[in-house]
């Protein structure tokens, strides 16, 4: 019989695949999910599991899940305490933040809200962008991802810190909002909107003039 009931929750996308890799060198029944934003919360074998992992997944977890959890249901959320929510990397590029990071943390049925177990911090420069912020995000989420897992089942241990959600999350209608762009901003905020919602695969920036979009030409676009 398997020692412990895993449950992963994540992206497909190359991250989740090797999320799914590394969880699957342990002793356990492990429980894989992968899908995209949008997608309907898969169906479950289970309601209770020793160990829940979110790892930039898609779906929020269940409260009632959260309530029977055995050990420990771990989010690993790709920004730092100061950022919260949706959206994480195009707020920091717009606030013109000289750090940013990735958390995990306990989850709670609010979003983003638990008890913080490890930050992960890094400097930004002058030239990033959101992709190279979320790129470079990633690389330090996955070795948080790493250590804890491996700290965990070689001696059940789940790190604790002192560190502190400092805001309320932010919501799809602030990042939306983000995207709008108006005839009586000031050059540096049209720049700095533009430049903070510019990613692959995505509209980004936007003027509306009679009812219609405009879209603001961007290095992906």
């Amino acid at each position: 019989m398997s020692k412990y009931k895993i449950l992963l929750l994540t992206k497909s996308s190359e991250w989740g695949h090797l999320a799914e890799e590394i969880i699957n060198k342990y002793d356990g029944d492990i429980e894989c999910h992968k899908g995209q934003f949008g997608q309907k919360m898969p169906a479950l074998k289970s309601d209770k599991y020793d160990l829940i992992i979110s790892f930039s997944s898609p779906w929020i977890v269940p409260k009632h899940l959260l309530e029977n959890v055995g050990k420990a249901a771990l989010n690993f959320h790709p920004g730092p305490p100061n950022y919260p929510g949706i959206g994480c990397t195009n707020f920091a590029l717009y606030n013109q933040e000289k750090e940013f990071g990735a958390t995990c943390h306990h989850m709670a049925p609010k979003v983003d809200s638990g008890d913080i177990v490890n930050v992960a911090r890094f400097p930004l420069y002058g030239n990033e962008t959101v992709l190279s912020i979320t790129g470079r995000t990633y690389i330090h989420m996955f070795a948080m991802y790493e250590k804890i897992l491996a700290d965990f089942f070689k001696n059940e241990i789940i790190p604790t810190s002192n560190e502190k959600w400092t805001r309320k999350a932010y919501t799809r209608k602030e990042l939306n909002d983000l995207c709008i762009i108006t005839k009586d901003m000031p050059d540096d905020e049209v720049k700095r909107r533009v430049n903070a919602v510019a990613f692959p695969g995505k509209p980004g920036a936007y003027v509306e003039i009679a009812g219609k979009k405009f879209i603001y030409k961007s290095y992906y676009n």
